[in-house]
Order: structure tokens, then sequence, then C-alpha cells
């Protein structure tokens, strides 16, 4: 019998979580969830969870970022594959760099004061996010994708289903 996939959600949004969990449990999915960067690293370890899924804003401001860069640069997590949780405006390109996109909206008067960017190539399905720290300093890092809030069950599982080892 083949095992369940297994996901985790890190929120600290209970209904978010209920809400996710029911409409991955009917799929099959095995659901577990913490509610902030700890809680999420110490289940990335226990649970060893097929796909991760995080919110932005717990704790604090970039809670959600600052763990998806401690589970790209952890070697016990870096095959861990997570999407990223967000009501924010997803930036669509073509550009085959993100990178490059994400530093020419920095320039951008109309972009630059934003502290957030998440930007996604629509063709190759590559994503990244760069935000700007407390310090002023951008950070860039890339992602396997991005779930809107609310969540839509409609785009949910399509794109688990992209990602999910």
């Amino acid at each position: 019998m083949e095992s369940k996939k297994k996901i985790l959600i890190v929120d600290d949004d209970i209904d978010v979580i209920t809400a996710i969990e029911t409409i991955l449990t009917k799929q099959g999915y095995e659901v577990h969830s913490a509610m902030n960067k700890k809680e999420g690293i110490e289940m990335l370890r226990s649970v060893k969870p097929n796909l991760a899924i995080l919110d932005v804003m717990m704790t604090t401001h970039y809670e959600g970022f600052e763990l998806a860069q401690e589970i790209l640069k952890n070697p016990e997590f870096k095959d861990i594959p997570f999407l990223i949780q967000s009501s924010i405006e997803v930036l669509m390109t073509s550009n085959a760099s993100i990178q490059t996109v994400a530093r020419e909206y920095r320039q951008d008067p109309n972009f630059k004061d934003l502290q957030v960017l998440l930007i996604k190539n629509n063709y190759d399905g590559s994503a990244g996010i760069d935000y700007k720290a407390e310090d002023g300093q951008s950070h860039w890092f890339p992602v396997k994708g991005f779930i809107r809030k609310p969540v839509d069950a409609s785009k949910l599982l399509p794109e688990i289903e992209k990602h999910i080892k």
C-alpha cells in the first residue's frame, strides 16, 4: 500500500490551516501544521513532509521568508519543496531571469517602495521573492510557487500536484 504524501502547513491563522487541511485531507494527503517558524522547523525534522506551504506574516512580518531561507540553506531540508502563501499580487514575467526582473522593479519608481516582490515566469514556472528586510537590504530567494490567499481549492490542488515529490 502506498503511503500518503505528507504536507506541512506553517501559518498562524487556524482558520487558514483548517481550510487547507480540509481540502487536502479530502484529496488523500496527510496534513501536519505548525503556527510559527520554530514549530515549522521542528515539524520539518519530525514529519519530513513531501511539500511545505508557508505563510509569510506570522510572529514577525517576514517569518515565512526566514523559514524559507532556513529550508534552502539547511542540507537536512533542502530537498523539501515549498510554496509561499500570500495575498500579495504576483508579478508575472516572460524574462528567463526572474531575479533580474526583481532588480529592475527595484529601480522603478512605481515599485521601489514595495517591501515584497513576488515574481513568477509564465513560461517555465520559475518563481522567487525579493523582499526588503528591516535594515533596508533586499533579499532574494527562489521558491517553487505561490498560493493566493484566500485559498481557492481549484488553484491550490494543481499547484501542489505540480511540486509534491
